[in-house]
């Protein structure tokens, strides 16, 4: 199969779909792996490393596309590379289309196949290809709630681990997921004072007991919100329904009761944010501020921390690719349950509910599209 690996263009996205490594795997397999000039330097892999794998160099991203049958990306695709896709293509990569109409029905009119890693399941129900960036993010979220509390970036000047004789500060995690606990653990192990809320007790039972109590654990309804909102430091939202936007916990209305220069990180910013308030923000400009209070709002925050993010990312997808490569998507999908949920748009229709619901569309059958 002709795979091509496109430089991503999202502002400050430094990570590569494909390491050197799973060229090198793809090569062997019989495969003709294109790497766009320049597209691993981001994250620490030169164009000699991936010669040296038995991938091609190609300057021309025009002559990639057109040449490539499987296009392998990081990011949803921006608006030049949707109108670089047609029929012939095979698109694996983030989408998180559901807090994005347009990009949803510029993919419907290119008529590509496009497999989101974001949806794709397990056998225990977790989402493989989104727990390593999800990962990332939650620790991400705390340091960045962290350096957004500093006084020179708008925040009430609070210390989160505090010093002797003062009190640390204190972090909310909406969410007990991956995003969720990663968050928790490293606002702990600055130490912190930490509350998670959530609506499974299951779960909060879990973090209860691997955490000895050092995490409070609390089920999440609107007084638990409330009462976050006035005594929190940094609020993180990790609120995940899968494939879906995300609800809006806490509105503008709400943000008069949070002390002023508090901080609000919106992890759930990809799938339209969990804060009313909320808007996507880059690396070049990660905060605003709304009524006093600090947005942190960083769409693509694992990009930051590109070497980190690639090896991680690349080690859940690379299965997945050699399973495309190999058998090409119908069957590859046909031949996974688990697979097969990621298959989001196909031939200009949409094939995962949440998705058709966020814009009124009809969903259909993905299996209908194995032929």
């Amino acid at each position: 199969m002709q795979i091509g690996v496109p430089k991503e263009i999202k502002n400050h996205e430094y990570r590569v779909a494909l390491t050197p490594t799973g060229a090198r795997e793809l090569v062997g397999q019989g495969h003709a792996v294109t790497v766009q000039a320049g597209a691993g330097e981001g994250a620490g892999f030169n164009d000699a490393d991936f010669e040296a794998a038995g991938a091609r160099i190609e300057g021309d991203i025009d002559a990639l596309w057109q040449g490539a049958e499987l296009i392998l990306k990081v990011k949803e695709p921006q608006p030049e590379e949707v109108a670089r896709l047609t029929p012939q293509h095979t698109l694996f990569t983030y989408l998180h289309l559901a807090a994005e109409e347009t990009l949803t029905r510029g993919l419907m009119e290119s008529g590509a196949t496009c497999i989101a890693y974001e949806t794709i399941t397990d056998a225990q129900g977790g989402l493989p290809l989104l727990a390593p960036m999800s990962t990332v993010a939650g620790r991400m979220a705390v340091q960045a709630g962290a350096h957004s509390l500093e006084k020179a970036q708008g925040g009430s000047g609070v210390l989160l681990p505090g010093v002797p004789g003062v009190s640390p500060g204190k972090v909310t995690v909406i969410g007990g997921g991956v995003v969720g606990e990663n968050a928790a653990r490293m606002a702990l192990g600055l130490g912190a004072e930490v509350t998670i809320l959530d609506k499974s007790l299951a779960r909060l039972g879990v973090l209860d007991d691997r955490y000895q109590g050092r995490i409070k654990t609390v089920y999440s309804t609107a007084d638990a919100l409330d009462h976050a909102v006035r005594e929190s430091d940094v609020i993180i939202g990790a609120v995940l329904i899968p494939g879906a936007a995300a609800p809006k916990l806490i509105t503008r209305a709400m943000l008069a009761d949070m002390k002023p220069g508090s901080v609000l990180v919106d992890v759930a910013i990809d799938q339209g944010g969990c804060f009313e308030t909320s808007r996507p923000t880059t690396h070049a400009e990660p905060t605003y501020m709304v009524d006093g209070i600090v947005h942190y709002c960083v769409a693509n925050m694992p990009g930051g921390v590109a070497r980190t993010s690639t090896l991680g990312l690349t080690n859940a997808t690379l299965p997945f690719v050699l399973a495309l490569a190999g058998k090409g998507w119908q069957q590859a999908l046909g031949d996974d349950r688990h697979f097969l949920p990621g298959l989001n748009v196909h031939a200009g229709k949409i094939t995962y509910p949440a998705v058709a619901r966020a814009f009124g569309l009809e969903c259909h059958d993905p299996a209908s599209a194995l032929g």
